[in-house]
């Protein structure tokens, strides 16, 4: 099993801390935020990694990672040259995945316990994806997630009128078919190649399953946000809790 990390786009919320440098490299607790997820698929035995950033900066994402060997893990890098989204970022992965499952985090999600155990449960799924879903107090934010007792029924992207407050958060793990479904999904309204409609395509297949985030989660994509991730970190010392 294979992880990819998503850092592209251009932090534009987060501006004017973003015009100096990625918002991936913001302190986040006592660390850079991209470390975060590095930690986090490393803690889930998961030791050879993507990273997936803009022309802007990549320079110094490369200086703040390098090698890997800091983590106990190996970095391979792609540029994402344009804004398509988070399929579009992931369909970069198609070489470097060969053929393997992957588990994808978007650089600016922080989480207070470990992504272990999700890891673990697709780990046992015969084929198919899975996804995080985590209840928020802002669901039209998100993309959420329209569940039954068992099952997600769909996945709807910023709703007005949300269907449930279970939003689907920045940790997907899919398998070798993932690049297929990428190919078969068109661009949304706003041009660009969501997520969403490839973990509806999944849900079509009846191939979703998901589990819960257990305690703390936040992306920190917005000076709110940030703030939030800072405090989490801060008050855990930037270790994750079990």
């Amino acid at each position: 099993m294979k992880g990819v990390i998503l850092a592209g786009g251009r932090g534009t919320r987060l501006q004017p801390l973003t015009e100096i440098t990625n918002k991936h490299l913001l302190p986040v607790g006592r660390e850079p935020m991209i470390w975060h997820p590095v930690r986090q698929l490393v803690g889930a035995r998961i030791t050879d990694i993507l990273v997936v950033t803009s022309t802007h900066h990549m320079g110094a994402i490369v200086n703040s990672l390098g090698s890997g060997r800091r983590f106990g893990c190996q970095f391979t890098y792609r540029v994402q040259e344009e804004a398509g989204g988070i399929a579009h970022g992931l369909a970069l992965a198609r070489h470097f995945a060969a053929g393997e499952p992957i588990v994808v985090m978007l650089g600016d999600n922080v989480f207070e316990h470990a992504i272990a155990p999700f890891v673990d449960a697709f780990r046992v799924q015969e084929r198919g994806a899975r996804v995080l879903l985590k209840q928020v107090g802002d669901p039209e934010r998100y993309g959420v997630a329209a569940l039954d007792e068992r099952t997600i029924l769909a996945i709807e992207e910023k709703p007005q009128s949300p269907r449930s407050n279970f939003a689907v958060v920045g940790c997907y793990a899919y398998d070798r078919e993932v690049f297929k479904v990428i190919d078969g999904i068109q661009p949304s309204a706003r041009g660009e190649l969501e997520i969403t409609a490839v973990n509806n395509r999944y849900i079509e297949r009846g191939e979703l399953q998901y589990s819960i985030v257990e305690g703390r989660w936040t992306d920190a994509g917005t000076f709110e946000s940030l703030r939030e991730a800072n405090a989490l970190l801060l008050e855990i010392d930037n270790k994750i809790k079990p």
